[in-house]
């Protein structure tokens, strides 16, 4: 009898509407929670969350039965909802359209659980648009600056 066997790891990128620095510290930590809940109950593991003010990297182990965005829908749709149930934002918070998706080998896993771990380490050299830049660039997508987030 056949089986079918996958292995994929997805690294995910949003932000919140206009790239406002609406993720607090105060509870960026519950929002990972949250956020690690939503992944997981949706089948897929996750490897590493790092959140900045404006902006956050969820880098998972994907279940390939479910649609990247169709996830990325839940998690956005779930974690929108859970912000506003619990007053966490003093202004209206809602994540901006669109994501970035990039897959990784597992020979990757370390470094990139690294980078998403370091985020604010990394953005002391970096904006969130130079780093977003980078990583269209070494992935080899075509992109048209007008869809891009919404850089201001």
């Amino acid at each position: 009898m056949a089986n079918t066997y996958t292995q994929f790891y997805a690294h995910l990128i949003f932000s919140p509407k206009n790239r406002q620095a609406l993720i607090k510290k105060a509870w960026k930590d519950d929002l990972e929670k949250y956020i690690t809940g939503i992944v997981q109950q949706n089948g897929h593991k996750l490897l590493s969350i790092g959140s900045m003010p404006d902006h956050i990297h969820i880098f998972i182990g994907y279940n390939v039965n479910q649609l990247i965005p169709e996830l990325v829908e839940k998690i956005k749709t779930s974690s929108n909802a859970w912000i506003k149930n619990n007053n966490l934002s003093k202004s209206k918070f809602e994540w901006q359209r669109g994501y970035g998706a990039f897959s990784h080998s597992r020979s990757n896993i370390d470094s990139v659980v690294k980078y998403v771990l370091n985020q604010e380490q990394h953005h002391k050299k970096m904006t969130f648009k130079e780093e977003y830049l980078e990583i269209l660039k070494k992935n080899d997508v075509d992109y048209e600056d007008r869809y891009l987030f919404e850089f201001f």
